[in-house]
């Protein structure tokens, strides 16, 4: 069985696993159920997918216009699920099966790092190059917009605290130059202010440093998906 804690883990999980049946949430953060149910049947039609909400007879319509099967109020009941899967009973558990191998991460598409510190540069280019990105690098804001205004890129890693142009300046006029660039911040230091700055502007996320580089990989990957790459 797999889990999601919200609508874009969920599509990635979809996307990686294509299980047979969705068990989904209508409110989630990040992307909510309605809005992730077409892309769902985007990705594999024939997916059995239960729509859950406490809000049943507001949604209900909208979630089958989306592709649900079914939608169930909550509290949950055990047998009501059971059915809207197509289950008729509690089945013995199997024996455990191996995981199956997660699909490979969206490749070929490029990626900017924008980074005024060398090292951090080449450790995001080496991973993202071992994932099947084609990555460059440059040192600061200023470089960054002449970058993607002479060679495109789908995908800009914009670090805050450089000298000159700070990333949050330069995210400023890189959405005016290249609008369906997605910017994911990256900072030294934990601020919210600085994120909110960050995702008001239009970046599509902010980690922080040092930086998760699994996690890096999963919020590039859920990027480009939405993005319809």
């Amino acid at each position: 069985m797999l889990q999601a804690t919200n609508g874009l883990e969920a599509l990635l999980q979809v996307k990686r696993h294509h299980p047979e049946a969705v068990v989904i949430d209508v409110h989630m953060p990040r992307l909510g159920g309605l809005d992730a149910l077409p892309r769902i049947r985007k990705f594999d039609p024939a997916t059995h997918i239960v729509v859950v909400t406490g809000r049943a007879q507001e949604v209900g319509e909208e979630a089958l216009a989306r592709g649900a099967h079914a939608v169930l109020g909550k509290p949950i009941v055990l047998p009501d699920l059971q059915r809207a899967l197509g289950l008729e009973a509690p089945a013995a558990s199997p024996p455990p099966a191996a995981a199956p191998a997660p699909a490979p991460a969206v490749t070929g598409a490029r990626v900017l790092i924008v980074d005024d510190d060398e090292g951090v540069r080449t450790i995001f280019e080496e991973f993202l190059a071992a994932k099947g990105y084609r990555t460059r690098s440059v040192p600061d804001g200023a470089a960054a917009l002449r970058a993607v205004v002479t060679d495109a890129a789908d995908v800009m890693l914009l670090d805050i605290d450089m000298p000159g142009l700070s990333g949050v300046d330069a995210l400023v006029a890189l959405r005016a130059v290249a609008p369906e660039l997605i910017v994911i911040m990256v900072s030294g230091t934990v601020s919210q202010e600085l994120a909110r700055r960050a995702l008001d502007n239009g970046a599509f996320d902010y980690v922080v440093k040092p930086v998760d580089l699994p996690r890096l990989a999963e919020v590039i990957e859920t990027a480009l998906l939405l993005k319809g790459r």
